[in-house]
């Protein structure tokens, strides 16, 4: 995948949080008080920054990384609530998005990573557990690579390796992203078909029964920071073969906007690893079956060496 390829792919998650806030998706009824909230966060002081985060449990550090644009409460409740049964889950905005503020400092990906270890450091974590998202990927394959110590196990949810080695979205799937005809919930609804398989959402039509209530946008300025510092990363395919930690490569089967064989190109690479195709998953499989995702991830933390 080109980085004109990852721009189209990228994009569709921002326009689709921004139809979620003009039709009110919401997740049903308010969560107990133990329940992960949609408002309320704390702030540390990172480097030139304050990152805003929450955090969720006991027991060994879960780091989970955002993607592209998107804040820390676009993570599935449900998810977070089964891993914070097990370990400490910390969620946190990446700078300039969310919560968290921004400087002049130019976006770059490894600028990110840098940010997640100060996260990490500021709240006295040695070594975490990392998952990330989509573009959180690319930030927790930089953050292992260059901090290998800080990071215990490996969790990619619809990674790529960026780089010329990247697996492109089909042609058609990139021009239904281009298509601005029609209303804004029929193109919302076009941006859904590319994040959901199609048969799932015409068994599953009411977005509010499965994605997460979207209580906040980020500063478009800092989004397209964001971008640019996705286009500019050269990517880890060279690198990937000096990890030693154990890594779990997650997809959805039927993952449109990250084909799913870009995670086998990053297996091959790498020789503790594990690939899980959710069968019937698209790029938004973490919403589609979330005690399936929780059920892979905690037994991928718990057996691998």
């Amino acid at each position: 995948m080109n980085n004109k390829c990852r721009r189209y792919g990228v994009c569709a998650i921002v326009l689709i949080i921004v139809w979620c806030m003009v039709m009110g998706c919401t997740t049903p009824g308010a969560p107990p008080p133990h329940e992960p909230a949609q408002t309320g966060y704390k702030t540390v002081h990172v480097s030139d920054i304050d990152i805003a985060y929450n955090e969720y449990g006991n027991g060994d550090p879960l780091i989970m990384i955002m993607g592209y644009s998107g804040t820390m409460d676009l993570w599935d409740p449900k998810v977070i609530l089964e891993l914070a049964k097990h370990y400490r889950v910390i969620i946190f905005d990446n700078r300039g998005i969310g919560h968290s503020t921004s400087s002049d400092k130019e976006y770059t990906i490894p600028l990110f990573a840098s940010d997640t270890a100060g996260l990490m450091d500021a709240l006295e974590i040695k070594k975490a557990h990392v998952l990330g998202f989509s573009m959180g990927t690319i930030i927790a394959q930089e953050l292992t690579l260059d901090y290998p110590q800080m990071v215990d196990k490996l969790i990619l949810y619809a990674g790529d390796p960026g780089g010329k080695e990247m697996i492109s979205p089909a042609q058609k799937d990139i021009e239904a992203l281009q298509n601005t005809t029609g209303t804004g919930e029929e193109r919302g609804k076009r941006l859904f078909l590319e994040m959901f398989p199609e048969a799932w959402l015409k068994q599953n039509p009411d977005p509010s029964k499965y994605f997460p209530k979207v209580t906040s946008m980020s500063p478009a300025v800092n989004v397209k920071r964001q971008l640019k510092a996705m286009e500019m990363w050269n990517g880890s395919y060279s690198r990937l073969s000096s990890l030693t930690q154990p890594l779990l490569l997650i997809t959805g089967d039927q993952d449109l906007l990250t084909p799913p064989g870009n995670s086998l190109v990053i297996a091959e690479q790498v020789p503790a690893s594990w690939v899980v195709r959710i069968r019937g998953g698209g790029h938004g499989v973490m919403y589609q079956y979330p005690d399936e995702f929780s059920d892979i991830v905690l037994t991928f933390l718990k057996d691998a060496r």
